[in-house]
């Protein structure tokens, strides 16, 4: 790793094969090497995010794919921590990330995730404009899936 110039794909790979492998907490030790060393990259970041879900530690996940979004806008990231968000309870923040996924290109997915924390958060109007511009981007009728 000293020698790469970049985080890039055999970064990934070494986290991957951690975690295939089940390790799990060695596949978040491995990523907090690689954000570290590349400290600076908002890859590095998301990857450490996605180990630290994978490990079942939420806050964590969240503390690098927020930290990611300060460094530029990703959809992955807003997706991810969307996601989180909505597991902790917090429906507000939750679609407030899947906004922000949506305005930075994660497309029709992220509107449906939008629309249904804000339902959540107890905002039917807002949810309201999300189906309604769901329905506009993809030309079907919305239907609550299970």
């Amino acid at each position: 790793m000293a020698a790469a110039p970049a985080f890039g794909e055999a970064h990934r790979a070494l986290i991957a094969a951690r975690q295939s492998r089940g390790d799990q907490l060695g596949a978040v030790a491995l990523a907090r090497v690689v954000a570290t060393r590349f400290d600076t990259s908002a890859e590095a970041l998301v990857a450490l995010g996605h180990a630290c879900a994978a490990a079942y530690r939420t806050k964590d996940a969240l503390w690098a794919f927020e930290r990611a979004l300060q460094m530029e806008e990703r959809p992955d990231a807003a997706m991810a921590a969307g996601t989180l968000y909505r597991r902790l309870g917090d429906a507000a923040t939750a679609g407030a990330r899947f906004a922000r996924a949506y305005a930075a290109g994660a497309g029709p997915e992220a509107l449906r995730e939008n629309a249904r924390a804000l339902r959540a958060a107890g905002d039917p109007a807002a949810s309201a404009q999300a189906v309604a511009l769901w329905e506009k981007e993809t030309g079907q009728r919305w239907e609550e899936k299970g």
